[in-house]
């Protein structure tokens, strides 16, 4: 017999878990479309080096690759960004630019497993391709906002930097050369701290001691922050930026592009409460060139940003001549789900069925099944954003039991409704509509599934 196991880092996701995944990719779709983002699709496998050295050397690591029977070294995608530009500089003459996608698939790396971080998992990106337009980047913030709001999630803040800004700063410091080693070391700040970092920028990226403590400024800079009074806290990071990076030109303009943004977002949410302006926030992908967003969840942040990204503008130049920048962001649904779980905010069905008939009149099989299929044809809410044609979700117990054994199954499942109908309702026209955790019933005059439809929606 051979045991059943699944690999470290990976997971099986049961009923109930795959249900929540589901709405949550719903609503991701329903968000991104909103704002004009279309769909596409790419290979989990790609020519290895399409994906080799573009998420810096912790990347390289973490990338599973092989050869193939085709003698070809390829790799599994470990983001979706990285295709993307393959994707772009391969289709730009036919999509045309600025173009507007969104991609959710699974990607892998060969990380360390911790809570929340998988091996193989789902994200949810969408991508702005070819403007440097600072309105892309606003955008970008605003789609985070609309997602975390829409999945239900009031309390999340959006933390803002921008890497203009580090790299002023390493240009006044003598370090622009090193900015890869010290913006990974960075980028490790929340995770091992200032101290830890310290010596890291010392050892990998051969700064000095001075060096360090002037890049480490950044931190309490961010430490300052004051989350009862965002916009202050916001206006005087930015004044404190400013002083900071003077007599960099580079530097300067990320300054700008930040302030720029923030005043956006306050305008279109009146207020700054979900946005953080914090330039300890690095992003530890070495492809990243202007902004870069990390979002957290506020009743659990210890689990780590949920929906990362930022502006990309060269990576599409090892492909094409053509100048093809980018920004976007990225839902961790996998995260996400498990910040869920642990907050006990995730749902308990079991069954994506709205509705439950229970089937004990043995000879009325076909009846049962007559009546099902018209609820569903009779549309509903089903459980994710309505779109057109949405069916009401409707099971039928596959054995004639007692009917208290078959509305238990239901309740167990987490089925909302149960449509009864025995036999004297079969021969007097009529049923019952149970509202399974209320305890309350209905009588319905009529078996006609339009008019059971109606009095389900307005139940549920």
């Amino acid at each position: 017999m051979i045991e059943p196991r699944t690999l470290k880092g990976f997971r099986d996701y049961l009923p109930a878990a795959m249900l929540l995944r589901e709405r949550l990719i719903d609503t991701a779709r329903a968000v991104y479309r909103s704002y004009g983002f279309a769909p596409i699709d790419t290979p989990a496998l790609e020519y290895l080096e399409i994906l080799a050295g573009k998420g810096g050397e912790e990347s390289d690591k973490q990338l599973y690759s092989f050869t193939d029977r085709g003698g070809r070294q390829v790799g599994l995608r470990f983001d979706l960004t990285v295709p993307l530009a393959r994707f772009a500089a391969q289709h730009v003459a036919t999509l045309g630019t600025p173009f507007k996608r969104y991609h959710i698939a699974p990607v892998w790396r060969g990380e360390n497993t911790q809570r929340g971080r998988y091996r193989e998992f789902m994200q949810c990106d969408f991508d702005t391709i070819g403007t440097e337009s600072i309105a892309a980047d606003i955008e970008t913030t605003l789609v985070i906002a609309d997602l975390f709001r829409a999945l239900g999630i009031d309390a999340f803040t959006i933390h803002v930097n921008n890497r203009r800004v580090l790299n002023g700063l390493l240009e006044n410091l003598g370090l622009r050369e090193r900015s890869a080693a010290v913006l990974r070391a960075l980028d490790k700040l929340a995770k091992i701290g200032r101290d830890k970092v310290a010596e890291e920028l010392v050892a990998a990226a051969g700064a000095t001691a001075a060096q360090a403590d002037e890049v480490l400024k950044l931190a309490a800079i961010a430490d300052s922050y004051d989350p009862a009074q965002p916009a202050e806290s916001n206006a005087a990071t930015i004044a404190q930026l400013a002083e900071l990076v003077k007599g960099s030109a580079t530097g300067s303009e990320g300054v700008q592009q930040l302030d720029t943004l923030r005043g956006a977002c306050a305008a279109v949410w009146q207020g700054e409460s979900c946005l953080k302006l914090d330039v300890s926030i690095a992003r530890g992908l070495d492809y990243y060139t202007g902004t870069v967003f990390e979002t957290f969840l506020g009743a659990l942040p210890g689990i780590g940003s949920v929906c990362s990204g930022g502006r990309y503008d060269n990576l599409a130049e090892l492909y094409t001549k053509q100048r093809l920048p980018g920004i976007g962001a990225s839902l961790g649904l996998d995260r996400l789900l498990a910040a869920l779980e642990e907050l006990g905010a995730a749902a308990k069905a079991t069954s994506p069925a709205d509705v439950f008939i229970p089937y004990f009149e043995a000879s009325r099989l076909a009846d049962y099944q007559r009546l099902a299929a018209g609820l569903r044809m009779a549309g509903g809410i089903g459980n994710g954003p309505s779109a057109p044609g949405a069916r009401l979700n409707v099971e039928v117990y596959p054995e004639p039991k007692r009917l208290g054994d078959q509305l238990k199954y239901a309740d167990a499942r987490g089925i909302r409704l149960a449509v009864i109908v025995g036999e004297t309702e079969w021969q007097a026209g009529r049923c019952q509509v149970k509202h399974l955790a209320q305890r309350e019933t209905r009588e319905l005059d009529t078996l006609d599934p339009e008019k059971i439809a109606a009095a389900i929606r307005a139940m549920l």
